[in-house]
């Protein structure tokens, strides 16, 4: 989160989008996240995030947030505790807080509504981009990300991006830390095939890179 745009402090602006596959040479700077949501309603949140620089976990559809706690508990190097509110346009209130590590994994580990994640970080066109591959009971959801200090306008789209999910709420942390993507991937299969993929057309100008 930056504040280098006035104006702008404690807010985030980005644009999501799903992903098939990860192309190989992206999975680089790998880090290991797991969260933990407190409060997941209406799009509001309040969360506790851990995350592991480096670490590159290969986590699967039976991992569990707690035993990667236990396995990895000395890599964490960051924590933050961050509340949320709605997204509305790619545009969010957010607001962190750093805390020391070992708290971090102590809150994450005792309670909340858990997500575990792999993020890789990339420069990809003119802006960084992560990528979240989800472990657990949102294995194997792929989100790609890309967020500015101020509105995400005139975007190059890589071409591994198969639509967007810049306000489906069903594709927030929050709301996969309590409805996983795994329960509905099939009927999400469904409506894609028949709708066909959708990407914002009120931010600009959209182009598409082979990335």
């Amino acid at each position: 989160m930056t504040d280098e745009t006035p104006g702008y402090a404690d807010f985030e602006f980005e644009r999501r989008f799903l992903v098939r596959e990860l192309p190989a040479p992206l999975r680089d700077t790998p880090a290991l996240i797991v969260q933990s949501y407190f409060l997941s309603d209406g799009g509001y949140a309040l969360r506790v995030r851990v995350q592991a620089s480096g670490v590159e976990a290969r986590l699967t559809a039976s991992s569990d947030a707690r035993d990667v706690l236990a396995r990895h508990t000395s890599a964490f190097d960051f924590a933050a505790v961050t509340v949320k509110g709605p997204s509305v346009g790619g545009t969010r209130y957010e607001a962190e807080r750093e805390l020391e590590p070992s708290v971090g994994v102590e809150l994450v580990r005792r309670g909340g509504a858990q997500i575990l994640k792999t993020r890789y970080a990339t420069w990809l066109g003119q802006d960084g981009w992560v990528i979240d591959e989800f472990g657990g009971t949102n294995h194997p959801l792929l989100v790609a990300e890309v967020e500015r200090s101020g509105p995400v306008v005139d975007l190059q789209i890589p071409d591994f991006c198969v639509t967007e999910l810049t306000d489906d709420r069903r594709f927030s942390n929050e709301s996969l830390a309590v409805d996983p993507y795994s329960q509905w991937a099939t009927s999400f299969a469904r409506e894609l095939a028949t709708t066909g993929p959708a990407f914002r057309q009120d931010f600009g100008a959209n182009t598409t890179f082979e990335a």
